[in-house]
């Protein structure tokens, strides 16, 4: 069982940034997955993994996957308060899930 946060480099978003995206993502995502799944999540060590896509119609396409996948997912949006404008999407986070589900759609992309 793991937590994906797949994030976009074209922004150029700073490392403080990226973070508070990425927990955005974990948040949103986790408060969409299954009481299940969640449980034998938090008994596996709450396994995390940050992934990058270089565009935002990569993250879409990933996004469609997850969805036609029935995998719980989270598109943040940006509120333009600081680095980026307002209503740019910046992450996809995915699950928690089984490792094997989340890796037939991420398991070609590279780690941040």
């Amino acid at each position: 069982m793991k937590q994906v946060m797949i994030v976009r480099t074209d922004l150029k978003m700073g490392k403080g940034k990226i973070a508070a995206q990425c927990c955005h993502g974990a948040i949103g995502s986790y408060k969409k997955t299954s009481p299940d799944k969640i449980k034998k999540w938090e008994n596996e060590a709450y396994a995390k993994v940050v992934l990058k896509v270089s565009t935002l119609d990569e993250l879409t396409e990933l996004k469609k996957l997850a969805d036609i996948n029935g995998i719980s997912n989270y598109l943040v949006v940006d509120a333009g308060r600081t680095q980026i404008p307002t209503s740019t999407v910046t992450v996809l986070a995915l699950g928690p899930d089984e490792d094997e589900i989340l890796d037939r759609i991420t398991g070609e992309l590279k780690l941040l």
